[in-house]
């Protein structure tokens, strides 16, 4: 893009593809079937938001390394466990709008759990299996480093996927889901991502807003993504091997985790994306550990980072993440500074809609069934997903990196075997001036 591009002209282009409900797959049938890769509170929480967001689909196959992992999650979906936050929520039923009570989903959500012994799948391989099971969408919410895989494979057999964020750890996956992207679109098949902000009318409108001017040219941006950890493990089992330790223990290891940068502060980076129509050009970021050390338990990911990314047009975007112990400041926040006044992301917004986390599953059956627009966010989140790894990497290697490096980056973190007693390597901490981007 020139330099001289303007502002506004900038962040004109839309994040998402949207076409015509004519031009979708077509023709779904009465009753959608889904099957589910990755079956942690994630993945579990996923069904459900899908059942609520609509009637039109059963879960009908389920997958994950660990059987364990699966069997809690069926148990929990069958005994409707969650459900009563719900209660409340306006959702179609029978082509009308409905506030579901918290009878109502006791009732109905339970029931389209139909996944018989025979669909439940575990293993390294578990995915190709629900992939092959039937299934008309794939709901890939295993930790990240599989995602490239997993993605491609389902598009592969002309399935709609619903892909939780990120995409990828490295530069190699990324590219790897961006070609699968790229083959959806062509498919016409539909790709719906977790990054659930884009089904949130809040920011919906508010971002309209701001690409029409109403906070005039952008000047500046903001993110803070200031947090306790997500989670670790327990502690280890003596008899877990190296890779079940580390799946078990996954936001801790940058090969399956990406990092806070890329698993977490991703939201607030592909907001930023989103607002300004594309990815920024280069950065330059710092970060470290402060009290991720010392045990087996903290593996090789930082717990700060800091980034200054530039857009091509010359507006700066300053990002700062960090996971402190709990009882220290935590913020999550945005700031769109514009020539005529600034906003949060959300604050010119006249109608809140129902959860973002419902709403995202309601919008993807929609673009499948043709009742609503067709939509392939693949190319978008995976661009996203870039710019995080792009600030990663600035930040253990201490130098600048630009768009077009990391693009054409070599570096691939996936394991080149899978065994749950595989030996593996704990992995040092990147250290600035010694790690270096291939």
């Amino acid at each position: 893009m020139a330099s001289n591009t303007s502002r506004r002209g900038f962040m004109a282009g839309s994040a998402f593809t949207i076409v015509s409900p004519h031009l979708v797959r077509g023709m779904a049938p009465a009753k959608l079937r889904a099957g589910i890769v990755g079956c942690g509170g994630r993945g579990t929480q996923a069904v459900t938001d899908m059942l609520v967001g609509t009637e039109n689909v059963d879960l009908v196959a389920m997958g994950d390394v660990f059987e364990d992992k699966l069997e809690g999650s069926l148990t929990r979906l069958r005994e409707g466990a969650g459900l009563k936050r719900y209660a409340g929520i306006t959702v179609t039923r029978n082509g009308q709008p409905k506030s579901m009570t918290a009878e109502d989903l006791m009732k109905e959500i339970p029931g389209r759990i139909q996944v018989p012994p025979e669909n439940h799948f575990t293993g390294f391989d578990a995915f190709k299996k629900v992939i092959n099971s039937g299934v008309d969408i794939v709901m890939l919410t295993t930790p990240p480093g599989y995602r490239p895989e997993h993605f491609e494979a389902a598009v592969n057999a002309g399935k709609h996927v619903f892909t939780e964020k990120p995409i990828a750890t490295d530069p190699v996956g990324c590219r790897r889901f961006m070609a699968a992207a790229k083959l959806a679109a062509e498919k016409k098949l539909t790709v719906v991502s977790g990054a659930q902000r884009h089904a949130q009318k809040s920011y919906v409108q508010t971002v309209d807003k701001i690409k029409n001017g109403a906070i005039g040219d952008i000047q500046a941006l903001y993110s803070r993504y200031l947090s306790g950890p997500v989670f670790h493990a327990k502690g280890r089992d003596a008899n877990w091997g190296d890779m079940e330790w580390q799946h078990r223990n996954w936001y801790s290891f940058v090969w399956i985790c990406g990092d806070q940068i890329v698993e977490q502060h991703f939201h607030n980076i592909d907001f930023i994306c989103w607002v300004m129509g594309g990815h920024p050009v280069k950065v330059i970021a710092s970060g470290g550990i402060s009290w991720r050390k010392g045990q087996e338990l903290y593996g090789n990911i930082y717990d700060h980072m800091a980034s200054e990314f530039e857009f091509a047009n010359g507006v700066r975007y300053t990002s700062h993440c960090r996971q402190f112990p709990r009882g220290c400041f935590s913020e999550v926040t945005d700031l769109v500074v514009g020539s005529k006044g600034k906003s949060n992301g959300t604050d010119m917004a006249t109608d809140k809609g129902i959860n973002p986390y419902v709403q995202e599953h309601a919008n993807l059956v929609d673009s499948i069934r043709g009742t609503g627009p067709y939509q392939n966010q693949g190319m978008a989140i995976a661009e996203s997903t870039m710019t995080c790894i792009m600030g990663r990497e600035s930040a253990y290697s201490g130098e600048m990196v630009t768009w077009d490096r990391i693009m054409a980056s070599q570096l691939d973190l996936q394991p080149k075997a899978f065994d749950y007693k595989l030996k593996l390597a704990d992995g040092e901490v990147p250290q600035p001036g010694k790690y270096k981007l291939i």
